[in-house]
């Protein structure tokens, strides 16, 4: 009895499995999107995204748009998907892994990242963002409704004057801003280091989060920065009728993967325990 409680007493509590994050500055951010860039001018993804990211657009846009006064949450809709934009980087951030290790780089090989182990790891953790969305489009119809409830204008144009020139439009600017920043900051928390983690590491969804969540908190500025960056990339490139994205997204998705490498220290991730 007395040697099976010296035992317990000397062992050793196994350490936090998560990867070590590092901390990183602002040159981090700068550094992710010239590499990003150099890998989206190798293998031009924009063909694929007009492929499929413009036809599921269109779809969710026109069902919101057909709706009444669909035409309100046109912009809390675009701004939504930044929201799950990681999801649809999971293939590109497998091509800036690949290019990184010297592997051979094609998009069936970018696909692959949907057949590993870590499929179902991946696949919960999209659910999380795509909660998240679907609060944030709730809680931007809630906020309409308490400014527009009544008098509302007939038709987009407008709508858009009245949002821009009176008290109404102005609260619903500064209210529905403060919310979507929260949101933001939990889908950032959530998803920018996570899916590149599980595209590299099938660690299991519970702890990429939570490497995720840990490396926004130890790099609140820089990570405040790289949402800033994306956020603001992703209005531009959305003026001139969305055309921008097919560029700003492959860009973005592959400097989220240099940025992921900057922010988790490497043989922390090779220590890390598969999901069992």
């Amino acid at each position: 009895m007395q040697n099976r409680t010296a035992n317990a007493a000397n062992a050793v509590i196994p350490a936090d499995p998560r990867p070590v994050v590092r901390e990183i500055t602002p040159d981090a951010i700068l550094a992710a999107l010239r590499a990003g860039w150099s890998d989206f001018l190798a293998m031009p993804s924009h063909l694929g995204f007009v492929a499929i990211f413009y036809p599921l657009f269109g779809i969710v846009m026109g069902t919101f748009v057909l709706s009444e006064y669909g035409y309100a949450l046109v912009f809390p809709l675009v701004a939504g998907f930044a929201l799950v934009g990681p999801v649809a980087a999971v293939p590109l951030l497998e091509v800036s892994r690949r290019r990184e290790a010297g592997l051979e780089t094609s998009w069936i090989e970018a696909i692959s990242a949907l057949k590993r182990p870590a499929l179902l790891s991946i696949a919960l953790v999209a659910l999380l963002l795509l909660a998240v969305f679907a609060a944030w489009m709730s809680a931007a119809q809630a906020i309409f409704a308490h400014f527009y409830a009544t008098d509302l204008p007939a038709g987009p144009l407008p709508y858009l004057g009245d949002v821009l020139t009176t008290a109404r439009g102005w609260g619903l600017i500064v209210v529905g801003h403060a919310v979507g920043f929260v949101f933001a900051a939990i889908a950032l928390a959530i998803g920018v280091v996570s899916l590149p983690l599980l595209v590299e590491r099938d660690v299991g969804a519970g702890v990429a989060v939570r490497t995720s969540i840990a490396a926004v908190r130890q790099n609140p500025r820089v990570m405040a920065t790289w949402g800033a960056v994306v956020a603001g990339v992703l209005m531009v490139a959305s003026l001139p009728l969305l055309v921008g994205l097919v560029v700003a997204m492959p860009v973005l998705g592959h400097a989220t993967w240099h940025l992921y490498r900057r922010t988790i220290d490497r043989a922390s991730v090779e220590r890390t325990p598969v999901r069992g």
